[in-house]
């Protein structure tokens, strides 16, 4: 195609006058166009900003906690020796070493933890300026053992002030701490508590213990070289980081959520493209012979392709500009409402503001403009290519022509998309997955045309005069009727597909619930806490209550096996590996023989995809500042930990720990006892204040973990809810087009005898046969999609298995809506369109 500037000239020209002649004629509809780009832009920018302030006010704070240092050193949550500190403080390498206790503390009647961190307050003001500046001015209270510096955020949200009194859980009793001055609201945004290092290891029985050191290095030494030499001679557990993973970690931790939340986004996006392809199709039937009048009148073919292209693409730019106004709104009411937490807690945040970014907001309009413009190339090219003089003639295309086109392509990408589905992930993403569902989408898509000519030429007669009619219509109409089944197949595959995935997760999730969960109650001390446990005498305690049948205890922790990944959750449970393998939900099992110089350990889906371990492996893990060896035993199923865990023998643990303590236990009652009974005597046994840790009925617990769940998703049905409304979009503008495109055709009809509701019941067939088969291609088509997300997106990103399954009665009355809608507008639309006088409507035809 020419681009030479007069063509150029040309085809502004006559875009503009073709698009004026369509806000004149065609404004409503045209909205509607706009109003779908604009919502498929307007999510996918919103869960952009939303997700970037969250991740922009992390990696700040992590900056802040880290501060200048150039190498940090990392040991397990439960220490390793100072010894370590004075080692390294004294190497001629480093210029000042700030030795760091950071506890994940446990607060009465909360579920959250707060962190607190002990710091040597002269120290750590080298290091950490931007921290610990405010924190100088009261150094030397600092020094006092009940003494804590509290965050904003944390003042805020636990009701303190400077002067107030916090009370903390250490094992299973409580101790206060003095709040001595609160930091000012923009120096840490988190919610943070920081007490000099020595109190804090008094009160929380860290006596000679860090988990952490900050290194800062003399001017010309290499931090990369020394990490590397450090590493080699670090006891087992113990890990030099670069400061720069620190601040990746919480980009890590959510990068498989944002980023299928964002190709979630597209959907609607992707959905909008096709509602414009159909537009923009439908409008060059219907302006079909004006485009052959044009035509012979000396307007070019690379004009006229042009001039659509622009109008599409001025549609597209419209319609992102929109898009980008309410995202920015609905970022901002996201942030201040749901403090950046789109369903994933671990990105819940705080005091986050919308920053500005205008490359990616630029970004996102010519995401936009660019996908309106291709929906809008393929009817431009049709419409340019057509002869004049068949251009203005009446009728539609001949059946052969239309189902000749495509289909060969059509194949090629469905075979494509089987291939790409097959492919391993991206740095744990799953590109390939995404693009086999585009090219499955796109290759069936393409089968439309064929599909379409063969149902009507196979569809048997009724000998009656309404739906026979319907029929020879459809047949004589073979553009419009496949363009209108397109549109209907995208927006409701793609319905089907999300539908069937978040279906079958939630089916899977309370089927490992009920396998999770057997006991009658369920005891936890604060999620994630360092410092709450009960002790083996509690454990005795509890056992011995009456009602009580049996108790087992876990002590679970993270463990820190890859500096680049978070760390996995140890679990310690059972006191056999039977009793694991029993009540474990395993989804693989190593059958060989076990070595006795490694007990078994079962990992989680997540641990076997990230480290690449299977059944019979050895896998190694830091306990007791020792590495010990395990073989693995079997792969068990896990939606609580994303990022792994790992479980062994109560006794295989206390035997490399000699840690007897526990976190978290099952309760099975005797029959007839009263759970609530029993729940207050537990409360009274294990813990000196009632709200010191939770206690739960397995139901109760199932309950929460459910409403969890659909809180998570929340934000995925959401983009479903668009999608389905963008869909009944396609359906009503295709009906109304297509009988704005054929009131010649209706009106006469009516000159040949046809009363007017036998021509609208005509129109009500016709929607309902054309929606009938977009349904049922769309179901076939949205399951295999589902497929692709089900078995390759989902395992890809988040590395865990689901079951398949399929919503029928949720399908069934999304099948019922879409064709009822189809009818219904096909109803009103033919009702408009019978408005015009039969004589004039038939002059439009000569």
């Amino acid at each position: 195609m020419s681009v030479h500037p007069s063509r150029i000239r040309g085809a502004l020209t006559l875009g503009r006058v073709l698009l004026l002649s369509q806000l004149r004629e065609q404004r409503g509809r045209l909205a509607v166009t706009v109003l779908s780009i604009a919502l498929g832009v307007a999510l996918g920018a919103a869960v952009y900003l939303v997700n970037a302030a969250a991740l922009n006010e992390f990696g700040l704070a992590t900056k802040r906690l880290v501060g200048d240092a150039d190498v940090v050193i990392r040991g397990p949550r439960d220490g390793f020796a100072e010894r370590l500190y004075e080692e390294l403080a004294r190497d001629p390498a480093v210029r000042a070493a700030s030795p760091v206790l950071e506890l994940e503390v446990a607060l009465p009647a909360n579920r959250d933890t707060l962190k607190v961190l002990g710091l040597d307050p002269f120290v750590a003001a080298t290091l950490q300026p931007a921290l610990i500046g405010d924190v100088e001015r009261r150094a030397l209270d600092l020094f006092a053992p009940d003494a804590i510096v509290l965050s904003n955020q944390a003042a805020a949200g636990l009701n303190l002030r400077a002067g107030d009194r916090l009370t903390v859980i250490v094992g299973d009793g409580t101790r206060d701490l003095r709040v001595i001055d609160v930091l000012p609201e923009g120096t840490y945004t988190q919610a943070l508590g920081i007490m000099d290092i020595a109190s804090a290891q008094w009160l929380f029985g860290k006596i000679g213990r860090l988990n952490r050191i900050d290194l800062s290095l003399l001017p010309g030494v290499d931090a990369d070289a020394y990490r590397r030499a450090l590493n080699s001679r670090l006891p087992a557990g113990i890990l030099a980081v670069a400061p720069q993973t620190e601040r990746d970690r919480a980009a890590t931790v959510t990068r498989a959520y944002r980023v299928n939340l964002n190709m979630l986004a597209l959907v609607a996006l992707w959905t909008g493209a096709f509602l414009v392809f159909s537009t923009q199709s439908l409008s060059a039937l219907r302006r079909r012979r004006s485009f052959g009048l044009l035509r012979a009148l000396g307007v070019t073919r690379g004009e006229l392709e042009l001039a659509l292209l622009g109008e599409g693409a001025l549609l597209g730019l419209a319609g992102s500009a929109a898009g980008i106004l309410i995202a920015l709104a609905a970022a901002a009411a996201l942030l201040r409402l749901l403090n950046g937490d789109l369903g994933n807690a671990q990105q819940h945040v705080a005091g986050a503001a919308l920053g500005a970014a205008p490359l990616s907001l630029l970004a996102f309009t010519l995401i936009g403009t660019t996908i309106a413009a291709a929906g809008a190339w393929f009817p431009a090219r049709t419409a340019a290519r057509q002869a004049p003089a068949r251009a203005l003639k009446g009728g539609d295309e001949a059946p052969a022509a239309v189902a000749g086109r495509g289909w060969i392509e059509g194949l090629a990408l469905l075979l494509l998309g089987a291939v790409l589905a097959r492919l391993p992930p991206i740095h744990g993403l799953p590109f390939f997955g995404y693009a086999a569902v585009g090219a499955l989408l796109l290759g069936a898509v393409l089968l439309v045309p064929r599909l379409t000519v063969w149902v009507l030429h196979i569809a048997p007669r009724a000998n009656r005069v309404v739906p026979d009619t319907a029929l020879a219509q459809l047949r004589d109409n073979i553009a419009l009727s496949t363009l209108s089944l397109a549109s209907v197949i995208v927006s409701f595959s793609l319905m089907v597909a999300m539908a069937i995935m978040v279906y079958s997760f939630r089916i899977s999730f309370e089927d490992w619930l009920g396998k999770v969960l057997p006991a009658d109650l369920q005891l936890r001390a604060a999620l994630g806490s360092d410092t709450a446990f009960w002790s083996p005498q509690d454990q005795q305690t509890a056992t011995a209550l009456p009602g009580v049948a049996r108790v087992e205890f876990r002590r679970t922790r993270p463990l820190l096996l890859d500096p680049r990944r978070p760390p996995v959750t140890l679990i310690a449970r059972g006191s056999s590996a039977r009793q694991v393998n029993e009540e474990l939900p395993l989804v693989q099992s190593f059958q060989g023989s076990m070595p006795d110089d490694a007990p078994p350990a079962w990992i989680s889906e997540a641990v076997a995809d990230l480290y690449n371990l299977a059944p019979g492996a050895r896998i190694d893990l830091p306990l007791g500042e020792q590495v010990r060896h395990f073989t693995v035993a079997g792969i068990w199923r896990d939606y609580a930990r994303a990022f792994g865990a790992v479980v062994i023998t109560r006794p295989a643990y206390i035997a490399a720990t000699r840690d007897q303590d526990a976190n978290e236990g099952s309760v099975w009652l005797k029959p007839g006892s009263d759970p609530a009974r029993v729940e207050s005597q537990l409360r009274r046994a294990l813990a000196r204040r009632a709200d010191s840790f939770e206690v739960l009925t397995s139901t109760a617990l199932r309950e929460r973990s459910l409403r969890i769940f659909d809180r998570a998703f929340a934000i995925t049905y959401g983009i479903e809810a668009v999608a389905v409304i963008i869909g009944l979009m396609g359906v009503s503008f295709a009906a109304s087009s297509t009988a704005l495109a054929r009131r010649a055709e209706f009106g006469m009809l009516r000159h040949v005898g046809m009363l007017r509701r036998q021509v609208v019941a005509m129109l009500a067939s016709e929607g309902v046969l054309m929606s009938l088969l977009g349904v049922l291609y769309g179901l076939i088509l949205g399951s295999a999609l589902s497929l692709v997300l089900v078995y390759v997106v989902n395992r890809q990103s988040f590395n865990w298995s689901i079951d398949f399954a399929v919503p029928l009665w949720q399908l069934g009355v999304l099948s019922v809506t879409l064709i009822a809608a189809a009818a219904l507008t096909a109803v009103w639309s033919g009702r408009s369109a019978l408005t015009h006088d039969a004589v004039r409507a038939v002059r439009e035809d000569w």
